[in-house]
């Protein structure tokens, strides 16, 4: 099947993209198109040459399937103007972006080493302990990940204590950002689905890579 660009489009990942991207440090022709996009800035035109340079395959043909692949899955996104990435420093801006990820507006941005960077909504204490939580989880999951992923099946790397219901109380949410794991903590229902999140992701992945 033959593929055709559309001209005059600018492209960036979605939200669904930018987690399936960075949501396991795992590789793919998929991830590494949709990491690549996340290191621009403004967002870019969208061109055979650019194509190749970010997908790393040199047949057109095979990034144009790549592409099609990402965008049947709605993985990225055109606009017909470039987008700049915002730039204040993190510490003014996360709050903000995370205040968006929660329906009670309560999250938290945690490193590796359980301290986080960037708090929303919930008091020092508990933004310390939670972070701290956050990495004991995401040390767990990359000890148990064969089981998880390669036995049973089970791709997401997310943790959550969940009502009766099986509904999102808390949730954990790891974020792999060139050799560095984050762990994004949401209270209550998680609103990753928001322009909000193609933000902080841009926003780490050029900062951090």
């Amino acid at each position: 099947m033959g593929y055709t660009l559309v001209e005059n489009l600018f492209i960036q990942p979605t939200p669904a993209g930018c987690y399936y991207a960075l949501s396991t440090p795992a590789k793919s022709p998929e991830r590494l198109l949709l990491r690549a996009l996340l290191h621009q800035n403004p967002t870019p035109a969208l061109d055979l040459d650019s194509l190749r340079s970010w997908s790393t395959l040199d047949d057109p043909e095979q990034g144009l399937s790549l592409l099609h692949r990402a965008q049947s899955l709605r993985w990225v996104q055109g606009f017909h103007e470039p987008r700049q990435c915002p730039d204040q420093p993190l510490e003014t801006i996360l709050p903000r972006l995370l205040h968006s990820f929660s329906n009670q507006g309560k999250a938290l941005l945690a490193d590796h080493q359980g301290f986080y960077l960037a708090s929303s909504g919930f008091p020092h204490e508990v933004a310390e302990e939670l972070s701290a939580l956050s990495a004991d989880l995401a040390n767990l999951h990359e000890r148990r990940v064969g089981v998880l992923q390669h036995n049973m099946g089970l791709n997401s790397s997310a943790f959550a204590i969940v009502d009766a219901a099986g509904n999102s109380r808390l949730g954990f949410w790891p974020l792999y950002i060139g050799e560095l794991r984050f762990v994004l903590v949401i209270n209550g229902m998680p609103h990753l689905n928001h322009p909000d999140f193609v933000t902080l992701t841009w926003l780490l992945s050029r900062r951090y890579t």
